[in-house]
């Protein structure tokens, strides 16, 4: 297993990040919480020590799995979770970063852990109208009070960096949706590194499933799995056949290495963003099991090359228009 320190943070972590949105039990098709507490016990017996998960994921039913999950091991890993997002059943979904939001949103979100820390307290997403100054000095406050030891940003825009600079050296870790499926928000993520000297994290390093290989123009989902909707554009139309000449390449890639399409794709990641960490959300220990075994290893320059140039929607990319890849 592969570690790197955070930035800004007395925090070594597993460079794979193990996602809690299946954890939720909501949309993602037919799921147990026993096989997501196999996970989690498979993820530490592996070398895993970071869990990634949010109070909105299933309505707080995801920190509640990934707690029973840890049992007596909470000590033993570093829990990323996340606020932002006031939802209710039957209600109206809201952004509300105000102090007294997230006073209440730690509350709940340290029961469903069940503990009396989180190691990093992450703003989901910006409201828009609360200042990052004023979020930012009431994560403070529940820094200072031992309820959070650090803090993190999630789906930054670059329109908002500006407001966050002065925090620069604050924050430890922020994330955006990155995938071989998707890239257009790299140059944002490197915006951020820069701007705010974070570690960068990857959600949706799959593709929402997409690169695990298992899919084509003929499949189909439940009603319970919210990737039969269209908003969910990996899946449909022009974008689904693009999608699908890049599992054709990775499966190429992946063959070369004797390793699964899934592992190569997240592998791409790692060497991509050398001082980066995917996050995937796991359904079972299979899956953690296969994901895991993107460590240690690293893809050739050329087949970074062919996986960046099939990966682009928008342009023909050259090696000279990609000067962060290196011969590994």
């Amino acid at each position: 297993m592969e570690y790197i320190q955070l930035r800004n943070a007395d925090l070594t972590v597993s460079r794979f990040c193990m996602g809690g949105c299946p954890m939720g039990g909501y949309d993602w098709g037919d799921t147990k919480e026993e096989d997501f507490i196999d996970a989690i016990h498979t993820a530490l017996d592996l070398g895993v020590n970071f869990f990634d998960t949010a109070d909105t994921y299933g309505l707080g039913q995801s920190e509640k799995t990934l707690s029973k999950g840890l049992n007596g091991n909470r000590h033993d890993v570093v829990i990323q979770t996340k606020f932002g997002v006031r939802a209710q059943k039957g209600q109206n979904t809201v952004i509300d970063n105000t102090p007294v939001y997230i006073q209440k949103a730690l509350e709940d979100s340290l029961r469903r852990l069940n503990t009396d820390y989180i190691d990093i307290y992450v703003v989901h997403y910006w409201d828009q109208k609360t200042p990052p100054a004023v979020i930012v000095e009431e994560l403070e406050k529940q820094k200072q009070a031992g309820k959070i030891r650090y803090y993190g940003l999630s789906n930054a825009r670059p329109e908002v960096l500006a407001l966050y600079k002065p925090f620069q050296g604050q924050f430890v870790t922020s994330q955006h949706e990155f995938s071989l499926c998707c890239r257009k928000w790299e140059a944002e993520i490197r915006q951020t590194v820069d701007a705010m000297d974070v570690t960068p994290l990857t959600w949706g390093s799959l593709g929402q499933g997409m690169l695990s290989g298992k899919y084509d123009e003929n499949s189909k989902f439940s009603e319970n799995d919210r990737r039969r909707r269209e908003v969910y554009t990996n899946f449909h139309g022009e974008k689904l056949k693009h999608n699908l000449r890049i599992v054709e390449e990775l499966r190429k890639v992946a063959a070369s290495h004797d390793k699964s399409c899934s592992a190569t794709a997240v592998r791409f990641i790692l060497d991509l963003f050398p001082n980066g960490i995917p996050i995937v959300g796991i359904k079972n220990a299979k899956q953690l099991r296969d994901i895991t075994t993107a460590q240690d290893w690293h893809l050739t320059w050329q087949e970074m090359t062919r996986l960046n140039r099939v990966s682009h929607a928008d342009k023909n990319v050259t090696p000279t228009e990609m000067p962060w890849l290196k011969e590994f």
